[in-house]
């Protein structure tokens, strides 16, 4: 199969630095991974041949963490809960705090992200009873090897990946794509540096699980 039928998911987990690429040009690789990257280029208005271009032209080696394809269920679990369910029940509260200084010190401007906080304590709460659901239900069948009988759990878990990625449209629209404006103070650069980490780990966390670990229990 050339590389633009391939699906947008199995490039991110193949092709080292291509998440990067779909960063840049917005193209969703976690909740929207199974789509083609010839559909998806043509959905943002860029020439296929263009992003398969950038694609090839990652430097060998791009990419320096570990190639989770040929690790455990066990090993990928492990990584998910400690990387990505432990941090962002670190990381949320914080930036909840944080929002909620900005648009009480900032909240006339009219850059300030008014909103944010809110929006980002029901991410908090969606998040943490989806993460719950994860680790007391769908987690343990899979280590158990019940891939076929957890097809209910995870479409459901795809289903609030989805709600996930759209509060992220969100929080870039009310952020100017994070983005602090001219003058912002400390704590609204360190609000957005802090926002621009939650959203990466977000869409890693949601594409490892989504194009990986749901796929194997086909």
């Amino acid at each position: 199969m050339s590389l633009i039928e391939q699906t947008v998911g199995r490039t991110a987990l193949t092709l080292p630095g291509a998440t990067r690429v779909f960063r840049d040009h917005n193209i969703d690789f976690c909740c929207g991974g199974r789509i083609s990257l010839r559909e998806a280029a043509e959905r943002i208005g860029l020439a296929p041949e263009a992003l398969v271009d950038a694609l090839e032209a990652l430097p060998s080696g791009a990419r320096d963490e570990v190639d989770w394809q040929s690790a455990s269920n066990d090993e990928l679990i492990d990584h998910i809960l400690t990387r990505y369910h432990d941090v962002h029940r670190q990381q949320l509260p914080e930036l909840v705090r944080m929002a909620r200084r900005v648009e009480q010190v900032h909240g006339e401007r009219d850059t300030c992200p008014n909103g944010l906080a809110d929006l980002l304590t029901t991410i908090y709460q969606e998040m943490e009873s989806h993460m719950q659901k994860e680790e007391q239900i769908l987690f343990p069948m899979l280590r158990r090897g019940m891939g076929s009988q957890a097809q209910g759990p995870i479409a459901v878990m795809r289903h609030e990946h989805d709600d996930h990625g759209e509060h992220l449209e969100q929080l870039a629209t009310l952020t100017d794509d994070i983005t602090p404006p001219k003058g912002a103070c400390t704590t609204w650069r360190a609000l957005y540096t802090g926002l621009r980490e939650f959203r990466d780990d977000l869409m890693q966390h949601i594409h490892l699980e989504n194009n990986l670990l749901f796929e194997r229990a086909g």
